[in-house]
């Protein structure tokens, strides 16, 4: 995966911004773009860094976003862990934008299934350097040495160097090369598989974290803007003049128009400039602006939404078969057929986007609670014509994001405003403004048909997908699914069926669509974890029972073999399978801890579903209880194979936060659009869950020695159909249509 160097201190001091004083280590990541190369002729990219200073700290930079994920916590444990080092000593420094980092954006679940060896191996050689140095010292072979507690210790004698003793020796010395590495066994880590609190959990609990929304730069102008609510929208008239007697204002701005497609392009509209947030807020009312709507203003989401669900019925676009599908069931004893519907929705962090900026002597810095700085440096730099090596941008803490904040319009701007006023400028999102005018997750319609034969087995199996693709945001004019985006639970579908068709329809896009936590697997969960349900009643069984049935014999899935192009998270198949073992683990594991085949009370049910997603294996189990028309959910389970856990507490409270995510989902979120616009504003009519409404919840974590998968998103997907089935079980209801607000009171 990765070589080691090292590198100079002035380097390190360019992409974090602080200065090293002793030994600093950069990982170079094959393949990726050239750092340094003026210096070290290298092909590799220098990646991530650790410097060990001469004060015995220990500096970890942690390139990733945090936004509660844990993050800046977990990466460094790893380090720290290999290093033998003092964790009190370790300091966490935020890396700034820099393509010499690889792949900055902080989404997709990806941190730590991608960073985990090599901030093994990062340790590892810090911990063999320092070794050899104090070898070096004491004039003794490097086998008598050994770190330990922050010490290297001569194990003959005693002696004892800190590692601040030893890093300006060991910066002298060559970085060993990976096959030389000694990596710790499982049973001796200090810190990887253990709860370690975040490094950040003083400054939350003491309000010091800073957030986008948290910046002030002296004489600051304060923006609100007004955008275009029917996206492709021109705006043809503006009448501020009742926003500039407005106490506080000091001026407007008009927006740039955009063509499509959209990308991450600002919205046009028109900006308050302000003193104060509140004036700019007040002035944005008095806005009066003409608008030349376009084709958009013709979307209704529930035209467009029955038009799908018409669509689907028909045969599609085959990316998967095996077998005769359609002839098995049309021979088959039983045939069942089911639709399921998931609407537009919408990411709405609890901090809404949020950037400042301040353009001066050419060069442009912003502070913005962003997921993908580089590509907020690359945006900025292709619209507004600034070379990226003039634009600095620093990372907040993120209050949230679910995917919203890896789309920079927000920061884009903050960059156009300062340019514009030659004056530092923060953009705040308003709610309104988060849920009127974000990125949507596709609506869409699934299709699922199968035959049971006269003993309750699946003897074919045919399912389809429509919803407007996240590629139509960047092309403007793709009309079908990405074989990314049917990767996620639909093309990947793991069940021993002999005959089985998979196929898609075309849909094209109205609005801004972008990835929401779990992406496609939102609306292919729930699809075919219900569908599975309804099967098994169906077959008189049992779920677990039809669900193992389906599973069928431990295996590896490989969809390339029935013509599918797979493409797995954009991770190789032969280190993250399709592993039909660990898909029966965790469904085994959550059925049992909450004994979801026991008698309940009358109007009560349990709902169980399983789903992988971004390489990791979570089943859910919902108990709910229905009477007088209402839903209450009483108790939520999750078990979640992840492979190796660094940090169980953030699983934990990962999976958690999965659960209250996929119930606000599924009960309560939509998203409506009338003439081209959307409908809902802000949390009275796209509620979130309610403390009242939340569950017991318990989590279970399988042991396993497999890579880490993804942890962020994984325990989205099964939820909604395991909401669903249980409110079947416990009332007959069959809900095919989300949220579930639109039959049931919640």
């Amino acid at each position: 995966m990765s070589n080691l160097q090292n590198i100079s201190r002035r380097q390190f001091l360019k992409m974090t911004g602080v200065g090293g004083t002793g030994l600093v280590l950069a990982t170079m990541m094959p393949g990726w773009k050239p750092a340094w190369a003026a210096q070290s002729g290298s092909s590799n990219a220098l990646n991530l860094f650790v410097s060990i200073n001469t004060d015995n700290s220990v500096d970890i930079i942690c390139h990733r976003s945090e936004m509660g994920q844990g993050i800046r916590t977990g990466l460094p444990q790893v380090v720290a862990d290999e290093l033998m080092a003092d964790w009190k000593l370790v300091n966490v420094v935020q890396g700034l934008a820099d393509e010499n980092y690889g792949n900055q954006n902080t989404d997709g679940s990806r941190s730590m299934r991608h960073f985990y060896q090599v901030m093994r191996e990062m340790g590892a050689a810090a911990r063999a350097m320092l070794e050899q140095a104090a070898a070096n010292q004491w004039q003794v072979p490097v086998s008598e040495v050994k770190a330990q507690h922050h010490k290297v210790i001569h194990q003959g004698t005693g002696n004892a160097l800190s590692f601040g003793q030893l890093a300006r020796a060991a910066s002298l010395l060559e970085a060993p090369k990976k096959d030389q590495l000694k990596f710790k066994a499982k049973k001796d880590f200090d810190y990887i598989g253990k709860d370690v609190a975040s490094v950040d959990m003083h400054q939350f609990v003491t309000g010091q974290s800073v957030y986008g929304q948290d910046v002030q730069l002296p004489g600051m102008l304060y923006a609100s803007i007004e955008r275009a609510p029917v996206l492709g929208s021109k705006l043809v008239n503006v009448d501020d003049s009742e926003t500039l007697k407005v106490a506080g204002v000091v001026q407007t701005f008009r927006m740039p128009d955009q063509e499509l497609p959209v990308v991450f392009k600002s919205l046009p509209g028109v900006a308050v400039l302000a003193s104060n947030t509140w004036a700019a807020l007040q002035g944005r009312k008095k806005l009066k602006l003409e608008w030349q709507v376009g084709d958009n203003k013709n979307h209704q989401s529930a035209d467009f939404h029955t038009a799908m669900q018409e669509r689907v019925k028909d045969k599609g676009k085959v990316i998967r078969h095996a077998g005769d599908a359609y002839k098995a069931i049309e021979q088959s004893a039983q045939q069942v057929t089911a639709q399921y519907n998931v609407p537009y929705l919408v990411h709405a962090p609890m901090e809404p986007p949020a950037a400042t900026a301040v353009f001066k002597d050419g060069m442009l810095e912003v502070w913005a609670c962003v997921q993908a700085p580089q590509g907020t440096q690359a945006t900025i730099a292709q619209l507004l014509g600034i070379d990226k090596d003039k634009i600095k941008i620093n990372i907040t803490l993120l209050g949230g994001a679910f995917g919203r904040k890896s789309k920079p319009d927000f920061a884009v701007e903050a960059a156009i405003l300062a340019k514009a006023t030659g004056k530092p400028v923060r953009v705040a999102w308003s709610r309104e403004d988060d849920i009127r005018n974000g990125y949507y997750h596709a609506i869409s319609s699934q299709f699922y048909q199968a035959g049971l034969d006269d003993t309750g087995k699946v003897s074919g199996w045919v399912q389809r997908t429509c919803f407007p693709s996240i590629s139509w945001t960047f092309t403007g004019t793709t009309d079908e699914p990405s074989d990314g985006e049917l990767s996620l639970g639909f093309g990947d579908v793991p069940f021993a069926v002999d005959d089985l068709s998979c196929e898609t329809h075309k849909s094209t896009g109205h609005t801004r669509i972008g990835w929401l936590r779990s992406v496609s697997n939102i609306h292919h969960g729930f699809a075919l974890g219900s569908f599975v349900d309804e099967l098994a009643v169906k077959a008189g069984k049992l779920p677990r029972e039809m669900w193992m049935q389906l599973l069928g014999e431990d295996r590896l899935v490989d969809p390339t073999e029935q013509g599918f192009a797979f493409t797995n998270y954009n991770d190789p198949k032969e280190i993250f399978p399709i592993d039909i073992q660990r898909f029966k683990q965790v469904l085994n594991k959550v059925a049992d801890e909450a004994q979801v085949e026991q008698s309940t009370a009358e109007n009560e049910g349990w709902g169980i579903s399983v789903h992988r997603s971004f390489v990791s294996y979570c089943a859910v189990a919902t108990k709910v209880r229905v009477e007088n028309g209402k839903v209450s959910v009483l108790d939520m389970h999750l078990a979640v194979d992840a492979g190796t856990v660094v940090n169980p507490d953030r699983v934990r409270a990962q999976m958690e936060g999965a659960m209250n995510f996929g119930l606000s989902l599924a009960l309560m979120g939509e998203i409506t659009y009338q003439n081209g616009a959307v409908v809902q504003s802000n949390f009275h009519d796209y509620p979130q869950l309610r403390m009242p409404q939340c569950p017991t919840m318990s989590v279970h974590i399988i042991e396993s020695t497999a890579p880490p998968g993804g942890v962020g998103e994984p325990g989205v997907p099964p939820v909604a159909a395991s909401l669903a089935n249980a409110i079947f079980h416990a009332s007959g209801l069959r809900i095919r249509d989300l949220p579930v607000n639109k039959q049931l009171q919640v």
